[in-house]
């Protein structure tokens, strides 16, 4: 029997843009008939793009889908595609329809709807329960959905209907365990069914979750045989041999680096590329103190979107140290951003003077600091509203979990690239970064070249200046101030909130850890104080496996410890 060469396409179908996706859908397929495929299949409801969320609700969404399935199905001539899409008749499924020859021929219904973490589908739709085998090019193709994989009956079905290959469309979300758990779980699933599979995964950035593609092809006995690199949207041939049940990815691109810091911090380029373009932005803002938070947003930025989208405001105030207006200057000049100096000071003696009648003659030292903080965050908002430019916040995990940050100050913003990334992350991503694609970045910077500084700025060869992943971490809100007044060491804090957040341990088992118990008490009391403060902060990329907002919801006043 003659092989079959087929394509999966590892694309963005941004969410609503119901018109557009089925557009690229038709292009696509007119490429991929023009390099010989028979078949092509697209990612997990990538016609109206995943997830829709509360969209799926309205009565005119679902026609808006309905009416442009019927038009995409008009245009496939000579390949068959398989779609994702919502099917709504009376109820509402998760379905993939096998398009061909200006038709839909079958549509399959998703079985397994998933209902943790960052999922929500049994809010949207009701299980399908019966498999769907095709037929193309003599080859039986068993369609499954995102979830299906994950259970073992879907699978075990399609096989018992006569599957020779199991064809699984995902929009399965990144997270940075993600992929090692996808493979293990593929390698179950082929090996249970003596079937291989090709499995094809949605891109791109949707609010605050992230999708890497990253798809791939198993083998009957759980081997991967290929894998796709990860955030970069790709047209993907396989040929399946019927004959020896065996796929072979055809000219795959490598993955040039594949490790954690690598696709991590690919992850958080393509959620700032991605939530500012789909939101109807070019530009972007951000306050940049010297310190490595900011220093690390301000690369992800302009890697992002171009350092002629990218300004970079200074706010010193009195406490603002030599060092960090040198290193944040050389940063901006370097990266060719463009680069402001507002102090804040004006601000900050105006509010006080504002407030003496209510608070006497002197503030205390905290809403001293938060003062300061604030004032920035109005200054910024401002600019923001002045120039069209989107605020991204530059805070980390660490800093939101214990709440060392300030409401309506440095968590201003409508984007937060960092949310999701541990301070001891921060670091180990900043050295990466600096060890891989440096270089100038031209001489885009739009300031004046030494903006009136008391000494020299020099031009840094590298992304992060080295004096700014070295220094102490210091909010510079008072004299002599580091992190590590009000914190623990990162290293310490960061292992204990690991192990409480995502290993959902309990106190005694963190102390059990090795861990000291003062300090662990101390640090779970302020997770849980401070959840007020997550409510309120900007949404950013989901990259671990307990993210704060979408995935890990705790009640704001609780008795509980």
């Amino acid at each position: 029997m003659p092989t079959l060469r087929f394509a999966l396409a590892q694309f963005d179908f941004p969410v609503g843009a119901v018109v557009a996706n089925a557009r690229r859908m038709r292009e696509l397929a007119d490429e991929a008939r023009g390099r010989g495929a028979s078949l092509i299949a697209f990612p997990e409801q990538s016609l109206c793009g995943y997830p829709a969320e509360d969209l799926l609700l309205r009565p005119g969404f679902l026609a808006a889908c309905e009416r442009e399935l019927a038009s995409l199905a008009d245009g496939i001539e000579g390949i068959t595609a398989v779609v994702g899409h919502p099917h709504a008749i009376g109820e509402v499924y998760n379905a993939a329809s096998v398009i061909a020859d200006r038709r839909i021929l079958a549509t399959y219904h998703k079985q397994a709807l998933p209902n943790y973490t960052v999922f929500d589908e049994k809010r949207y739709f009701r299980p399908g329960s019966e498999p769907l085998v095709i037929e193309n090019e003599g080859v039986r193709i068993g369609l499954l959905v995102c979830e299906d994989i994950w259970e073992a009956e879907p699978a075990a079905k399609a096989a018992a209907a006569g599957a020779q290959l199991l064809l699984v469309i995902n929009a399965s979300p990144y997270d940075m365990r993600q992929a090692a758990t996808r493979e293990r779980l593929l390698a179950q699933r082929a090996r249970e069914n003596a079937l291989p599979i090709a499995y094809v995964n949605l891109i791109g950035g949707q609010d605050d979750l992230l999708f890497d593609g990253a798809s791939l092809l198993v083998a009957a006995d759980g081997k991967v045989i290929a894998r796709a690199p990860s955030f970069q949207e790709q047209l993907l041939y396989v040929e399946f041999d019927p004959d020896a049940c065996t796929l072979r990815a055809l000219d795959w691109p490598a993955c040039s680096d594949d490790s954690e810091e690598a696709v991590l911090y690919a992850g958080l380029v393509c959620g700032v590329r991605d939530y500012v373009r789909k939101n109807g932005f070019r530009d972007v803002l951000l306050g940049l103190s010297g310190g490595i938070d900011s220093a690390l947003t301000l690369i992800i930025a302009v890697d992002a979107l171009g350092a002629g989208h990218v300004t970079a405001v200074m706010l010193p105030s009195r406490y603002t140290s030599a060092l960090s207006l040198r290193e944040a200057h050389a940063q901006a000049l370097a990266l060719g951003a463009r680069y402001l100096d507002l102090s804040i000071e004006g601000v900050f003696e105006a509010f006080v003077r504002t407030l003496q009648p209510a608070c006497g003659n002197a503030l205390s030292d905290i809403a001293a600091q938060n003062l300061q903080s604030r004032s920035r965050g109005v200054l910024l908002m401002a600019l923001s509203n002045q120039t069209g430019a989107l605020l991204l916040s530059t805070g980390n995990k660490s800093e939101m979990a214990v709440g060392y940050a300030t409401l309506y100050g440095d968590m201003c913003g409508a984007y937060a690239p960092l949310k999701d990334v541990y301070k001891t992350q921060v670091y180990a991503l900043a050295k990466w970064r600096n060890e891989n694609g440096n270089g100038e970045r031209g001489s885009g910077n739009r300031g004046a070249p030494d903006a009136g500084l008391p000494f020299p700025v020099p031009r840094s060869p590298l992304p992060i200046p080295p004096a700014v992943i070295e220094r102490a971490p210091s909010a510079e809100l008072r004299a002599d101030q580091t992190d590590q007044d009000s914190l623990p060491p990162y290293d310490i804090l960061d292992a204990i909130l690991a192990r409480h957040i995502e290993g959902a341990q309990s106190q005694a088992e963190i102390i059990a850890a090795g861990l000291d118990a003062d300090t662990v008490h101390r640090v779970v009391r302020m997770v849980f104080a401070n959840e007020f403060k997550r409510r309120q902060a900007a949404p950013g990329p989901r990259v671990s496996t307990c993210a704060f907002g979408r995935e890990r919801r705790y009640p704001i006043g609780s008795g509980y410890r």
